[in-house]
Parts: structure tokens; sequence; C-alpha cells
């Protein structure tokens, strides 16, 4: 007889290597051929909604890292809540109108001019549709499970319909108006832009310190003094109206030569330095209030200059003296308006100087700094030049510079209801906390909203004219706009004169011949996907509004999650949220930005080519995504090595239990052994701390206590010493059916935890079960842990020392290896002494410590008389010796009854019953 063949050794056909990049996509295409996503949403129906809502990504190129990591987070969210009661439906939606599809198209070749309105508009259409068959493909790549054939799509009839209306609200309730002020101008879209379409980058500005001659001095000052301002932005003096000073600031008049200027007190001793004054003194002070309504001559031009007093003015840098263009800052203009100023703006929208500037008209603004400041030094009214590099306002799309420029805009007004916005924000739950102070900082300092756009590719702004100039937004219109664009398409707004999109026989006492004009300028694209909270959680069947979280990146504060706020806030008085969360950026292992130019990027495609989708998900659970995520090869090497340890893990459970029927097989807790009891305790404690860590989150909890279980308590021990069980008792042992019954439970609590995050590798091991009564454990809910009082603590507390002690006999066992003592372990006979405080602890007979600490004989011993060779260690003493007896050909323990059964004489009376009983 082979003894080897009476071994109950492992039994799994799931593969030790996983081969993702190869059957993922299979096990998708099966999810697919059976609408996982179908099944999983009939099976929770009539639960308690939790409605993630989907931020929409911009339908152009392929996914970057960031990408992954946000839709990765959102799928683990939502598996998460539909396995632990909740109805939780993924809609994912994409973001479609905006400057960089029209700009994706000119660098395809397409001539904007060539073509209608409509026309290029069903171009940028037909573009964006493939961008998002594109970056679908790839998120479905990436295991996303949710809505894939019925996602929401901003530039589809019903939403934008959906928008109209939001619009028409919030125009009823006086919160949109349309006004001349500065707003940020991009010169290179050729288009004003919101905040949220700001980034800063560093630029190269000339600085430049320039007098203004008093003219009228209304006996305050005298007219030889010279208001010295500071700017950075030379091309704005042809629009200067004006000199701010605060009225509660001490101002002097500093004698420099024969020249005298008017500057702020506190800033005399930097001023002098940056220009360069040695010989001057201060002739006189006075206050800023006295400066009020002096009047100051242009440099440059044959007009005014007003003094105004600001609050806005600061004493950090410059003179203290501010140099207003209304036409070109907000201060500017709000303070110029007080006084009664017109606004001046001599720039188009190219960013090119007008007639109003004389002498600079037709150059660019950025080339008008030189010839505007070598005019300045022609007249004498250039004090200083030099150059500075600051962070400056550029456009998020082009990437170039922003001006700001007053021209007529559409607005929302956030001043109206800003104590209505603040108000939801402290009644929404943030994740992590300190993004409720972002938002509501960002909220309460926030200037009303530019929502108009000077572009084609877009959601009409729904106004009509009268002839009279008068706007018309009524109720009748608005339902009229909206019901066209859900039949026809926003389209039908170009397509059509302004009567034809009209109610029929609409009449308006400021077009007595009906004639009617239309709005040619667009909305905001933060417009629309700041009303998806109607154009999809209201308008679908399958959602709910308001959501209990939006989740997407940390620069979403100044995006979606504003934008979201104001509107939904603005129609119905609260957020569209019940929470927020927000996850950092995605960088190189240096902590860098990702850019092709330094060759440090990343894509999800390669990583799941190379290694896998679960990797890839995996990797997500493992980062703390509230900061910003390092991304190298490393990392994903270390996560591949806690994927194989948790794979080889479920496959050895797997392995160990194939001859084991829940049904039949099973132990009670009462009657496993202490081992079996403590790691199913442990396994009770590891469900509660990955149940509270998804539900708080914090992923990073679930993959260290998974990873730690695994490696601890399952591999390193109970795994480990259950070989001695399960491989060489008979097939019904109470000790081998004990130890199944707690793998078997391990493995199966494994599976459901660990589907949120890596659901191609539990699916797989899913299919390899025999008595589960589902296809797929996507199928299921979560464990839930079982509360075992009193015993379960008690089991931990003398289990904390047991595994102290083996942790010594373990150090004991290599040191004699390595002094050629021993071989392997269960060549020893260990002694371990217990020191006074530990007396006792092997007292109770329940626990085969031998197996304990897979050796083959232990005994306890004296700990005032252990022999020489004792290793005294960090808890207990010990003694490893060279077991004696002879080694069982079937077992491998060295044991004085090996030969005492004459059929079986190599074998130990152990394994001879074992053989006799099951294999005569």
């Amino acid at each position: 007889m082979e003894y080897k063949d009476t071994l109950l050794m492992p039994k799994t056909e799931f593969p030790m290597r996983g081969n993702l990049p190869n059957n993922e996509p299979k096990m998708q295409a099966k999810w697919d051929e059976m609408d996982i996503y179908s099944k999983v949403q009939e099976r929770t129906q009539g639960r308690p909604f939790f409605v993630l809502h989907d931020g929409p990504p911009y339908a152009n190129g392929d996914l970057h890292m960031g990408h992954a990591l946000n839709k990765v987070l959102k799928d683990m969210i939502v598996r998460h809540k539909s396995m632990t009661g909740y109805h939780a439906p993924y809609v994912p939606g994409w973001d479609t109108h905006g400057l960089p599809i029209e700009q994706a198209l000119v660098n395809k070749g397409v001539k904007r001019k060539e073509h209608s309105i409509a026309e290029f508009r069903k171009m940028c259409e037909d573009y964006a549709y493939s961008q998002i068959d594109n970056q679908r493909t790839q998120f479905k790549r990436i295991g996303v499970r949710g809505n894939w054939e019925n996602p929401y799509i901003t530039l589809k009839p019903a939403f934008e319909a959906r928008q109209i209306q939001v619009f028409g609200e919030m125009a009823k309730k006086g919160y949109i108006y349309k006004g001349l002020k500065p707003v940020f101008w991009s010169p290179s879209s050729e288009s004003a832009l919101a905040e949220a379409e700001i980034e800063y980058q560093d630029k190269k500005s000339p600085s430049i310190y320039v007098g203004f001659p008093v003219k009228d001095g209304k006996n305050v000052v005298e007219n030889d003094v010279q208001f010295l301002i500071w700017t950075t932005t030379p091309w704005t003096i042809p629009a200067n109206l004006g000199i701010s000073v605060h009225p509660e600031f001490t101002y002097i008049i500093v004698k420099v030569g024969e020249q005298k200027f008017l500057i702020a007190k506190d800033l005399l001793a930097f001023v002098a330095e940056e220009i360069g004054w040695e010989d001057y003194s201060v002739e006189r002070e006075l206050k800023g209030s006295e400066l009020d309504r002096v009047v100051a001559k242009h440099p440059l031009y044959d007009r005014d200059s007003l003094v105004m007093l600001g609050e806005h003015v600061t004493a950090e840098a410059g003179t203290g003296c501010v140099h207003t263009a209304p036409g070109h800052g907000e201060d500017d203009f709000y303070i110029s308006k007080s006084y009664g100023l017109d606004v001046l703006s001599p720039v188009d929208d190219r960013g090119v100087m007008t007639d109003e500037a004389p002498g600079f008209e037709g150059l660019f603004y950025d080339d008008a700094n030189k010839a505007i400041t070598e005019a300045l030094d022609k007249v004498g009214a250039l004090q200083k030049l030099s150059f500075i590099t600051h962070s400056y306002p550029h456009d998020w799309r082009t990437k170039k510079p922003v001006i700001y420029r007053a021209t007529a805009q559409w607005f929302a007004s956030i001043e109206s209801f800003r104590p209505e916005l603040l108000e939801a924000i402290r009644n929404t739950k943030f994740t992590p906390s300190w993004g409720e102070t972002r938002l509501y900082n960002m909220v309460r300092d926030r200037g009303d909203w530019c929502i108009s756009r000077q572009r084609v590719w877009g959601v009409p702004i729904p106004v009509f004219y009268a002839e009279n100039g008068e706007p018309i937004i009524t109720d009748e219109t608005i339902e009229h706009v909206s019901q066209l664009f859900r039949e026809h398409g926003s389209n039908v707004w170009f397509e059509r004169e302004a009567k034809d999109l009209l109610p029929e026989g609409f009449t308006h006492e400021g077009s007595p011949n009906g004639q009617f004009t239309k709005e040619t300028d667009i909305m905001d694209v933060w417009f629309d996907s700041g009303s998806t909270h109607q154009g999809v959680l209201e308008e679908r069947d399958d959602l709910v509004y308001p959501a209990d979280l939006y989740l997407e990146g940390s620069d979403q504060y100044r995006g979606w999650f504003n934008s979201s706020l104001t509107t939904s806030v603005a129609m119905n008085g609260h957020a569209p949220y019940k929470g927020l969360l927000s996850h950092g950026f995605t960088l190189d292992g240096n902590g860098r930005k990702m850019s092709k130019s330094l060759g440090n990027v990343i894509v999800p495609a390669k990583v799941m080519n190379q290694l896998g989708a679960d990797i890839l998900r995996l990797w997500v659970s493992s980062v703390d995504y509230t900061a910003d995520v390092r991304v190298s090869d490393s990392n994903f090497k270390q996560v591949s090595e806690v994927y194989r340890k948790i794979r080889n893990t479920l496959r050895f459970l797997h392995g160990n239990t194939s001859d084991f029927n829940p049904a039949t097989d099973a132990v009670a807790f009462a009657d496993l052994r202490p081992v079996d009891q403590f790691v199913y305790v442990r396994l009770q404690d590891l469900i509660k701390e990955v149940r509270e860590a998804y539900e708080n989150y914090e992923f990073a909890g679930v993959y260290h206590a998974v990873n730690n279980f695994c490696t601890g308590e399952l591999s390193s021990f109970y795994l480990d010493i259950a070989k001695d069980v399960v491989y060489i008792e008979g097939v019904d042992h109470p000790h081998r059916r004990a130890m199944q019954t707690v793998m078997y439970d391990t493995l199966l609590a494994l599976l459901k935890l660990l589907t949120p995050i890596i659901p191609h590798t539990t699916d797989e091991m899913w299919a390899y079960m025999a008595h589960v009564d589902v296809e797929s454990v996507q199928l299921t809910d979560m464990p839930e842990a079982e509360d075992l009082g009193e015993e379960a603590q008690a089991l931990r507390d003398r289990f904390a020392t047991l595994m102290l002690i083996r942790d010594d006999v373990l150090k004991a066992l290599e040191e004699a290896r390595n002094e050629k003592v021993i071989g392997k372990s269960l060549e020893a006979k260990v002694t371990v002494a217990l020191p006074e405080n530990l007396q006792g602890v092997f007292a109770a007979d329940d626990i085969d410590y031998a197996q304990f600490f897979i050796v083959s004989n232990f005994a306890e011993g004296d700990v005032n008389h252990m022999p020489e060779g004792t290793l005294k260690l960090d808890t207990v003493s010990v003694l490893v010796e060279k077991a004696e007896g002879e080694k069982c050909e079937r077992c491998w323990t060295i044991s004085e009854t090996v030969g005492q059964d004459d059929t079986h004489s190599t074998l130990c009376t152990r394994c001879a019953d074992v053989v006799k009983k099951y294999y005569a």
C-alpha cells in the first residue's frame, strides 16, 4: 500500500495562478450574458435605496489612473451596499458639451466656418458618442458594475429639457440676471470662464510702478504730487479710470529728488527698496479718507483718474494706491460702479486691444505690455520696471493665460441665497471631514456665477429678446422650449428662427410688431453637470433625489460639488446629496504629476494587460485615497504579492473542504476544540472590522484586515497546524470536521467580504463552490458577525498569551535548526517552562500542544530546574531536543509508537488506526 495515497490531500481545480489579464474578460463576458447588473437589482428590489450618483467624466480621451481610482472607489461602495441590505443602483454618466470636443474636431481638420452651427453640433455629438463608447469599454474592463446599456448623457434631449427647467426655475426666483461686469475671459477659447474652469500656473509678468499726477487736489494734496501705483498688467493702464485708497490707512507724501509721491506709510520701506530710493524724506501724513474724490491725471491720455475709497486695498504689497480699471477687475468694477464711473474694456474677444486704447489698437494684450511700458517711460511716468514670476490664472482646457474682462454675460446670483447654500453644507456629511470647511469657505467667498459661454457646442440659454431689447423668460416660454428640446434636442434652437421657437400666438408688449430674437450664448458646462440631480436623479425611475453620496476628486469642491449644490438649493432649498466624499490626485512614485513629457504616465490599460483588473482594484483599496496617491510599478508589485497570498489562502481553504458538506458535516461552535473556536472568534472579529471599514469608506482598513488575517491567523498558524488534522485523520474524524467547519465558514466569509474589491477572483472561486445555491457571489449578502459573548473574550485573552508563547517556541526551533540540533520542526521535542505569572496556562488538556507548536513531542518544564541549553526568551524559557522514536512514514511525526502495529510497522498507532479503518 502507498501510504501517501491514504492522506486526504487538498483537492481543488481552482488554479494557483490567476492569469487575470486573460481570464477577466471571459468573466466579464459571462456577467454580460447573465446580465448581472439586472439580477442584482432584482434581488435587492424593495430594500431601502442607496444612491451613489456618478459625477460625469468628460467624454474625451482614454482613461487615466485618476479615472480608475474614482470608478473603483464608487464600485466598491455600490457593491458593498447591495450586499448589506440596500437597493443600490448605479447609473454611470458622461459630460458631453464644451470646448474640448469643439477643439478635438478642429484638430482633426474640421473647418468650423465651413459648416452651419447645426451641422457642426451634429459632428460634436457624433464625436462625443464615439468617446463614450471607448470609455465605457475601458470602465467595464476595470470590472465596474453598472447600468452601462442605459447611462445618462448630458447631450440627450430628456436631460437638456430638464436643464432648461432648472434654468427657468432659477430665473423665476430672480436668481438669473444679465449684467456687464468683469469675468475670467479666455482669449484662447474666445469665451468667458467660470472659476471652476481656472487653474493656476506660474507666469512671468512685468512689474511696473507708475506716477499719476494730481490734477485737482481738493485742497488736500498739492498739484505737484503724484499718486504712485503698482501693477503687473501694464496692458490695463489704458483702461484706468481711477485710483483706490483705503480710508483707514495713513498715507504720506514722500519727496524723492525733485519729485513727490503719495503712498501708504506702512509700505514706505518696501517701496523705497523696490524702486531704489536712497535720498528721500517724508513731507507730511494724511488719512486715506481725506483723499476721497481727489482727481489725478491719466499718464497717457487727457483723462481723469478719480481717487476712491475702498476696503479692498491692502498693505501687503504695492503702494497702497491701487490702479483701478473697472473693466478688468472685480473689486475695480464694484468700487467704480459705486462712484458712478463707466466700464471701459478696450480688449476684444481674441485679447486684442481695440481703438478705445489709442496708440495700442491691434496689439495682442500681452504684446501691448511692452509698448505701454515704453510709452509710460517716454512721458516720464514710469518709475520702475522689473519682472516677476507669480501664480496666474490659466484656462484649464487650453492651458493659456486668461484675463479679467468686462462683457455682458448671464449670471446666477450666489449672493441672493448664500445663507441657504451654507446651511445646506452644514447639513451634509463629509468624508474626509475637512471637506466641509473647504466647500463652506468657497461658497462663503464666491462671487456670482457666470453661466454664459460664447461657444456653440452646449445647451442654449433659453432667453428671447423683445424688439426693445428686453429679455423674455416666462413660465410659458421655458416650458415650451423644454418640451421642444425633449422632442427634438437642443439643436432645434439653432435650426429655427426665434418666432418658431416661441409658443404659438405668443405676444409681448416689448415687441408690438411680433419681432423677436434669441440668445446666442450657451450655458457653462458646469450648469449641465450641475443639473444632473434633475436630469438624472429626478428624471429616472431607477434613482432617487437627493442622492446618498457624491464621490469625486478634491478639485470638484469648486466644480461639480459646487455647481450641483447651487442649482439644487436654488430649486429646492437643499443639497442634492446627503454625503460628499472626495479623493486626491494620482501622482507618480516621486510625487510628481503624471505627464507624457516626463514619461512617467502609468495607464490603467497597461496595468490590466500585465497584471489584471483585480490587481488594480486591490491597489485602490490599499491606498489612503483621501490624500494624493502615488502610483508606481513597485506599488503594483507589492499589491500583487498580497493578491497571491489571498488567492492561495482561498485555494487552500477550498482544497481542504472539498469533501465537506456544511449541511451534514458542520460542527457546532460549542463542540469545536479551543483552537478552532479561537480562529472562529477571530473570523467574527474580521467580519465586524471589515464591515465597519466598508461603512466608513475606509477601504485600506479592509485591505489590511484581510491581508493580516490571511497571513497571521490563517497561513502562519491555523492552516499550518491544520495539515496534521485534515490530511492525516480519517475523513469524518470530529477534529477534522471541526477544522473543516471553520475553514468552510472562513472561505465563504472571505469570498463575500472581498467581492466589492476583487469580484473577478471571488466569482471565479464561487464557480467551484459545491454547496452554494446562487450563480454568483454578487447575488449574496455580506456575512453577519456572530456575537459569541463573554466566551469569545475569554478565548481572545487565552490565545493572546498562547500566541506569545508560540512565537518564542518558533524562535527556539529556528535557533535549533541553525545549530543543526534538528532539521524540520517535527523532529523536535520542546519543553516550555512558564514564569510565575503564567503558571497554569498549560493546565487544561483541551489543546494538543505538540500539534499547536508543530513538533512531535511537548512537555512543560519547571522554570527553576531547566537543563543547560534552555533559551530564555521574551515570554517563556524553551528547550529544544531531538524527539525520541521513529519517523512515521505517513504523518512524518517522530513517535515511539512506530512499529507497534504488526500490519503497518512503519506507521505510528494513530496513522495505523486510520489506515485500518478507512483503507483496509
